[in-house]
């Protein structure tokens, strides 16, 4: 006989199976194999329960990830929580040996030893002694034959002190010879701190150096008056290359000359250490002969230079050779721009600052630049002062 499968109320109706006996899960947990009640279980203590708890998340899915740093963090703030921080420990940073200026200190030490100095004199007292049978050779040939026609004026300004002017007269020689282009006597660089007007004649003897240098290099003291029409008797007008230091000769092949001969007067300014010292032969030539055969003194100072030799010869020879003479070129701008640390403590700084700034405008103060005097000093850059010159010459 069939029956309804989806009774319309909560009884049973005749035709309907039985149902199952309702069966409690307690019961069904509680009840034994033999069909008796098991003994009751002891309740679990606070650690049992914390025990169970950890395991339970260790076994989880990524429960290790969530748990070890939150363990982490409660055991260092339960460390912290134990240290006191009233007392910082102090770091004291020793600066390395030799990076600080400690002369005067040293020169007290030594002092004694100095005095105590009965040294024999003998090899110092012939140093003015010219060898036997010793003559000076010149190694650098003039040039006989005549030039080429000038490809153009070439105009420098010597900048910096006495020696970077020398250097780049020398420099100049060379690069008008390489381009066979005439140079104009060159200009000195009226300097912020040196304040020197001094022309090249001033310095040098302007009309040995022409004739000198006339099979090598043209050279004259004025730039023909229809050149200078074309720029309205104006300096400023004449095109300057600003070169970087130390660039090679063959960059003032590829790129000065194709100007020169466009313009026929070209400025370099400003021109020390513009040229590299790894030059071909005929360049560097050129510049021996001009600094070793072509740049004399000019009278005044030849006339006091010689009395200063001579004054030197015979001090030393009346005191057993035990006379130098120093030239200390410890001088402000010098001093400033070796950016060292002597003993002057603050004022120091300050005018040593100031120094900077005014010669050089914000070279040493431009963003990214560090300054370390310390190893400035440790490498052997800092020039020496007075007392550290006299200290090695006794």
């Amino acid at each position: 006989m069939a029956y309804n499968r989806l009774p319309s109320s909560g009884h049973n109706s005749p035709s309907s199976p039985p149902s199952s006996p309702l069966r409690s899960p307690r019961l069904r947990h509680s009840r034994s194999k033999g069909g008796r009640f098991s003994p009751a279980q002891p309740p679990r203590t606070v650690a049992q329960r914390l025990a169970g708890l950890l395991l339970s998340v260790l076994l989880r899915r990524q429960g290790i990830f969530l748990f070890a740093p939150l363990l982490y963090i409660s055991g260092m703030l339960f460390y912290m929580g134990t240290v006191s921080f009233d007392v910082v420990p102090i770091i004291n940073h020793r600066p390395a040996p030799g990076s600080v200026y400690r002369s005067p200190q040293l020169y007290a030490k030594l002092r004694p030893e100095m005095d105590a100095d009965n040294s024999t004199s003998d090899a110092i007292s012939t140093i003015w002694k010219r060898p036997k049978d010793y003559e000076w050779r010149a190694c650098i040939n003039k040039s006989t034959g005549g030039l080429p026609e000038s490809n153009g004026y070439i105009y420098i300004e010597a900048n910096g002190g006495l020696n970077q002017q020398r250097t780049s007269i020398c420099n100049a020689v060379a690069v008008a010879g390489y381009l066979n282009a005439t140079l104009l006597i060159p200009n000195f660089h009226y300097h912020s701190i040196w304040k020197d007007p001094s022309k090249f004649e001033d310095i040098y003897d302007e009309a040995y150096f022409i004739s000198t240098l006339e099979n090598d290099v043209r050279i004259v003291d004025k730039i023909p008056e229809y050149v200078m029409e074309r720029f309205d008797h104006n300096l400023s007008n004449v095109y300057n290359f600003r070169i970087k230091a130390w660039s090679p000769i063959q960059y003032y092949k590829d790129t000065v000359l194709p100007k020169l001969l466009e313009e026929k007067f070209i400025r370099i300014s400003p021109f020390a250490n513009r040229l590299s010292f790894d030059a071909p032969p005929e360049v560097q030539r050129l510049r021996c002969l001009a600094n070793y055969e072509a740049l004399r003194f000019s009278n005044p100072i030849l006339t006091i230079g010689e009395a200063l030799v001579a004054r030197m010869k015979e001090r030393s020879a009346n005191n057993s050779g035990k006379y130098v003479s120093v030239h200390l070129r410890f001088e402000e701008d010098m001093v400033a721009f070796s950016c060292c640390v002597f003993d002057g403590g603050a004022k120091e700084k300050k005018d040593m600052d100031a120094a900077r700034e005014i010669g050089w405008k914000g070279k040493f103060t431009k963003p990214g630049r560090v300054i370390r005097p310390g190893a400035f000093r440790l490498n052997g850059k800092c020039p020496l002062t007075p007392l550290e010159v006299i200290s090695f010459a006794l």
